[in-house]
Formats: C-alpha cells, structure tokens, sequence
C-alpha cells in the first residue's frame, strides 16, 4: 500500500512541478524560427510600397543575418550582436515615424506567418521598440 500511495504522490508531483521556462528566442522557433521570420519579413518588405525604395541598393542577405543575429541577442538566444549599433546603421538615413511603424506592421505580418502567438510577438516587439531612438530621424 505504501508503495501505491508513494507511486501516486510522485506521479502528481510530476504533473504539478513547472516545466523550465523557454526562452523568447526558443518561443519564436529558435534559430529556424527567427530566420523563417526575417526571411517572411523581407518579403513583405519588397511588397510594400511605403518602404521598399529604403532598401534599393542594400546588400540583402548581410540584412537577413545581421538582424537574425541581432533577435537572437535580444532575444536571449545566446548569440552576441557584433554588428554596428542601431544607432550606426540607421546614421543619416533620416526614417520616419511613418517608415518605422511600417517596418514593425511588415515584422508583425511575419510573425503572423510563422504562426507566433501575440504574446511572444509583443515580447519581441518591446525588446526591438527599446531602439526607435537609434533608428527614428536619425
């Protein structure tokens, strides 16, 4: 009986006991994941009128890995961004509020894509939103 009694007690503490919590970078799919977001991202991009001309002459596939590893890093993903900061790349380019907002809607369309619950998204999105200094009228 108490061997019943000790399975039962192990078994319900099992099921109770709170699985380790996943990091924002494994809830958005890990390294597949963020690349499938970044590459649904550039999509929608060349698809938008309102900001694709921004992107006229930009090496697109240094783009794609840049901003991978720079979700992966901000994202706790375990990557270290070595790019240039926010601030450098977006230097000069003078983007609107209007560009910005734009960009974010196309990253939220990706994220839809890839099936990214709201919750996750707004994770991301508030990590990102921490650099609108570095990259609005710059």
């Amino acid at each position: 009986m108490r061997v019943v009694i000790l399975v039962i007690v192990f078994f319900i503490t099992a099921c109770t006991a709170k699985a380790p919590s996943l990091s924002l970078y494994e809830r958005l799919g890990g390294e597949e994941g963020v690349d499938d977001i970044v590459y649904q991202l550039i999509v929608n991009i060349s698809r938008d009128e309102r900001v694709v001309d921004r992107f006229k002459g930009v090496d697109i596939e240094k783009f794609r890995t840049g901003l991978v590893h720079y979700i992966c890093s901000v994202s706790n993903g375990g990557c270290i961004y070595t790019g240039d900061s926010m601030q450098v790349v977006h230097a000069g380019h003078n983007y609107t509020d209007t560009e910005f907002n734009a960009i974010v809607e196309n990253l939220i369309h990706a994220m839809d894509h890839q099936r990214v619950p709201t919750a996750v998204q707004n994770k991301l999105l508030a990590q990102l939103a921490k650099d609108y200094g570095d990259v609005v009228y710059q």
